[in-house]
């Protein structure tokens, strides 16, 4: 009863990650190299170039939030470590067009996580709903337009926008100032700890935790559901 009331009696803002939240992006990614690969000829066993690319690519994303390599680099750097982890070899020039390729056929699948229309259509009776996201500003409005979830949201926020990436302070601030709202009226739910649930919670705005990897090291202190419409407890 007390989370009840915690979550339910202020809050007028709904905030939302895109990425491993809403959007199925692991699934979603899948089909797009399940797509472009053959068409490049790369001729790599499907099944270990995906086991190999997911943790490449989650580690350079943790990079490119800290600001330690740019946008540039992370899209090729990923594709390039990927190819010599599997010994498998691929000129530059490959590279390079099939990080373009990835980003430009990705926003054409458009995979959802289970409830995701149920949850939205609930919370948007009650709530203003927005987007913040650190993914590539040139798609993510693609993504949602694609997937039919860009009309339940007022306010979508990327980090591109704002100039630095969650969990930056500044990313929420500028949120907050677009939704004309503050961090009181305001929650954040999202799948990373560090970027979407710490970064909220930094700023004084509360937050839920999506377990998208159904992990069980989620710390006792956040707020956790497994499945979306589990939300539907706290707001």
């Amino acid at each position: 009863m007390l989370d009840y009331y915690i979550y339910h009696m202020k809050i007028q803002h709904v905030f939302f990650d895109l990425d491993h939240t809403l959007w199925d992006f692991e699934k979603n990614s899948a089909l797009t190299f399940q797509e472009i690969l053959p068409a490049s000829n790369i001729t790599v066993d499907f099944n270990m170039f995906i086991k190999t690319y997911i943790p490449i690519n989650f580690s350079y994303w943790k990079k490119y939030r800290l600001e330690q390599v740019t946008k540039k680099e992370l899209k090729y750097l990923r594709l390039k470590e990927t190819f010599d982890t599997l010994d498998y070899d691929v000129n530059d020039d490959i590279i390079h067009h099939l990080s373009e390729e990835y980003i430009l056929k990705l926003p054409n699948y458009n995979n959802l996580f289970e409830g995701t229309f149920e949850i939205l259509e609930y919370l948007q009776k009650k709530y203003k709903l927005h987007i913040i996201t650190n993914g590539f500003e040139e798609i993510q409005t693609k993504k949602m337009e694609k997937s039919g979830i860009y009309k339940f949201f007022n306010e979508v926020i990327t980090s591109e926008s704002v100039g630095v990436k969650k969990p930056n302070p500044k990313v929420f601030e500028y949120a907050l100032e677009k939704a004309n709202t503050n961090a009181s009226s305001s929650i954040m739910i999202g799948d990373n700890i560090e970027a979407d649930i710490q970064g909220a919670i930094n700023c004084g705005i509360r937050a839920i935790h999506y377990n998208s990897e159904k992990s069980n090291t989620i710390p006792d202190s956040i707020t956790s559901v497994n499945h979306l419409l589990e939300i539907k407890q706290y707001l």
